[in-house]
């Protein structure tokens, strides 16, 4: 009986020994084997010995709060890329005085490479939390293709999200999904800004921003994407949902919340499905679900516009053009409430 009780605790023991190293045994690097997450020590440098040091690894940040006071660079090469693999608590935070131009997290931003042959092009960022600290980016692609960031919560930023032109002719084909931005609220304060082609976004929920989606690229697709303004009155007037600064870009099932443009089109054709724009506050004199610099040219299919009698005294149009003009088209628009519209130039474009 001894000998057996012997053999189930030392059977438990490296049992227990195994379960504490999985993430070794299955290829990680753990972080916390080289550094200490205690929300105080600055560890950039130590991440970015870890980053540089293990090509092709996994990287992971088991829960606790990493300081950062300088961006952790990640390569493009697919022979040199890492994968960044956070904890669901694990924060990586801006340290105090944060200066940098730069996101905190840079993907791709060394070792340039156009290469989706080589297996590592598909380098990620996945869970856990960036926090900006008020002041710092957050998150940018920088480089490369196929990058991929998923389930992560960006924090407390001036920018949440930035996609710079990509290594394919300008194509980052990134695909971001499952990520919720808060910025810092200030009147310059942006939730994604996409300068890329060839993105795919989905499941976002951005706010504290006062513009959600800025898009100077064309060929991304947006689904399931929610801003929602919750800044000052005194910079309402220029807060916008989404601002399409291109053309040739998908939006299906997009919500613009409070903002005072819902979606602004600065350039072609972009074509809007199974979107929404809502007022529930009485902030603002006015409210454009549509606005455009030029011409109108878009393609608005089965768009609902709330309002209600929170917003009587406001002004309140469908579409504001710049230019009389173009072949744009609103087909079957709902609006909840169509007493409160007070402009109807939206008419000659409705199919």
């Amino acid at each position: 009986m001894k000998r057996l009780l012997i053999s189930i605790i030392a059977v438990a023991a490296v049992f227990a020994g195994f379960a504490q190293n999985i993430p070794a045994e299955k290829g990680y690097v753990v972080v916390t084997d080289y550094l200490t997450a205690d929300g105080a020590s600055d560890v950039s440098d130590a991440i970015q010995k870890i980053i540089d040091d293990n090509p092709n690894r996994t990287i992971y940040f088991p829960d606790g709060t990493y300081i950062i006071s300088e961006p952790i660079v990640t390569p493009a090469d697919p022979r040199k890329s890492v994968a960044l693999e956070l904890s669901n608590y694990a924060v990586i935070k801006a340290a105090p005085g944060w200066a940098h131009t730069e996101a905190m997290i840079r993907l791709g931003g060394k070792d340039a490479a156009n290469d989706i042959e080589t297996a590592g092009s598909n380098y990620y960022l996945s869970g856990g939390v960036i926090d900006g600290g008020g002041t710092a980016k957050g998150v940018s692609i920088d480089g490369g293709r196929e990058t991929v960031i998923r389930n992560t919560s960006i924090k407390n930023v001036s920018l949440g999200l930035h996609v710079k032109r990509g290594a394919n002719s300008g194509s980052s084909d990134a695909d971001i999904f499952g990520v919720n931005i808060v910025g810092n609220n200030r009147p310059d304060c942006v939730g994604v800004l996409v300068e890329g082609y060839d993105n795919t976004f989905s499941n976002m929920r951005i706010g504290g921003v006062y513009i959600g989606f800025l898009i100077r690229s064309e060929a991304n697709c947006l689904r399931n994407i929610h801003p929602l303004y919750y800044g000052d009155d005194e910079h309402y007037a220029s807060s916008c949902g989404f601002l399409d600064e291109a053309q040739n870009n998908w939006y299906d099932f997009c919500y613009s919340d409070e903002f005072a443009t819902a979606f602004r089109i600065n350039g072609g054709r972009s074509l809007y499905n199974n979107c929404y724009a809502y007022w529930y506050s009485k902030r603002g004199a006015k409210h454009v679900a549509f606005g455009t610099k030029g011409k109108f040219e878009s393609d608005v299919m089965n768009f609902n516009m709330g309002l209600g009698e929170h917003n009587s005294t406001a002004e309140n149009k469908i579409l504001e053009a710049a230019e009389e003009g173009g072949s744009g088209m609103f087909f079957n628009l709902h609006i909840l409430d169509p007493r409160f519209i007070t402009d109807f130039s939206h008419e000659k474009y409705s199919k």
